[in-house]
């Protein structure tokens, strides 16, 4: 058999909480974690968001840092995913100079950008504030995070909308089946921002109560913000360093059918490639997935090409499913990330979140996980993350077992 990618590490912060044990709890409970705009100073009070409960400050505070980090919640967030990530895989200073840190972000720090950019455009492009501008890059954000974190072999940034923490992960994956490094911390970082409400707002795709997905009824999404990171880490390293395995990132796939700007197409035809390829690269059929953490994001578009493209893998017998989206809002770059945490907790303790705020099929046969599932015997999961231009990806994470190990 060739040689597995484990996942040893895994941190999150997001609408439910901060860590692993605040979100599996939150999920547990049912509790949605989408309510009014707190922290974004916006006029657009109408839209729910997912919004992290602490401020800048809060996180400042929490992590010890200044200027620059303590004015981009993008790698405040961040960090703080990063430590739990690292702490769980218990790596070392001397393991981190031997791994690749890969974030993805569409967002990067348009919230500091927002404070500066009026100012400067009223007045000369040469102030002291123009400066500001710079930590605008998504790659900056990364590297800021990092830099927190420690002295790492490589670190790069992913960027392709909605799909960025996947396929930093599918990055990862391919930097260890590649021999370039042996362990990888990988996920996305994405703060709400004026940038982000406003877009979604010019779509037309804002639900102003909590979003429905695939809800007979559904109107658009809710915004979240968050980031999460998980440890890939090859199974030879893993056995070597004696840690616990979390996971297996056991298939993956990435696909664009450029469908449209936004849309993605009636078929569903890049989230059908996205999951069937993930499932051969497993050496799966479809009959060995036990859950799909869909995309799942409340917009008329998705829900329904999305479950197109499950109707064509599964015809009608589909595998228990279910949108974590009206729990944390759309985490944008962040959510395959998000997502794949939850995935892995799911896993882990044999738990499947309930699809909030649904009520009627979109169709035959489409109805999700509407009830808590507690004591799931599951062995693999789909995570499903979906991009504008049709850039779609679906992980698959399965469990691991020692005694086969």
């Amino acid at each position: 058999m060739a040689d597995r990618i484990f996942v040893t590490g895994a941190g999150i912060i997001s609408a439910l909480g901060v860590g692993s044990e605040a979100t599996l709890r939150s999920l547990m409970e049912g509790k949605t974690g989408i309510g009014r705009i707190r922290h974004l100073d916006t006029e657009h009070e109408e839209f729910p968001v997912g919004e992290v409960a602490l401020s800048n400050a809060d996180m400042s505070r929490m992590l010890d840092v200044g200027y620059p980090e303590d004015g981009i919640r993008t790698v405040l967030m961040g960090i703080l995913a990063a430590k739990e990530a690292v702490a769980v895989a218990e790596l070392s200073d001397e393991d981190l100079r031997k791994t690749a840190f890969i974030s993805g972000t569409t967002v990067g720090g348009m919230d500091k950008t927002e404070r500066y950019f009026k100012g400067i455009l009223d007045t000369d492009a040469g102030t002291e504030d123009s400066r500001e501008l710079k930590y605008n890059d998504c790659g900056y954000s990364t590297e800021l995070i990092a830099d927190n974190i420690g002295r790492f072999n490589l670190v790069t940034t992913t960027s392709t909308a909605c799909s960025s923490a996947a396929n930093a992960i599918v990055l990862g994956a391919n930097l260890i089946k590649s021999g370039v490094v042996d362990i990888v911390v990988a996920g996305g970082a994405e703060a709400l921002t004026k940038f982000h409400l406003n877009g979604f707002n010019t779509l037309m795709i804002l639900d102003k109560e909590i979003c429905r997905p695939f809800d007979k009824n559904r109107a658009g999404i809710n915004l979240g913000e968050g980031a999460a990171y998980i440890v890939l880490e090859s199974e030879r390293s893993a056995m070597a360093r004696d840690v616990n395995i979390l996971g297996v990132l056991s298939g993956y796939a990435n696909t664009c059918d450029a469908f449209h700007q936004t849309a993605t197409s009636e078929n569903g035809e890049g989230a059908y490639l996205a999951m069937s390829r993930a499932i051969d690269m497993a050496g799966l059929t479809p009959g060995d997935i036990d859950y799909i953490n869909a995309h799942g994001t409340g917009t008329p578009n998705n829900d329904e090409t999305e479950l197109a493209a499950m109707f064509r893998i599964w015809d009608k017998n589909l595998p228990r499913f279910s949108s974590t989206k009206a729990f944390t809002g759309h985490t944008t770059s962040a959510s395959g990330a998000i997502e794949a945490v939850i995935c892995l907790l799911a896993l882990k303790n044999g738990f499947i979140p309930r699809n909030l705020g649904w009520k009627d099929p979109v169709r035959e046969g489409a109805v999700p996980v509407i009830e808590n599932i507690v004591d799931a015997d599951m062995e693999n999961i789909i995570d499903n993350s979906f991009g504008f231009g049709g850039n779609d990806s679906s992980l698959i994470f399965s469990k691991y077992h020692k005694t086969n190990g």
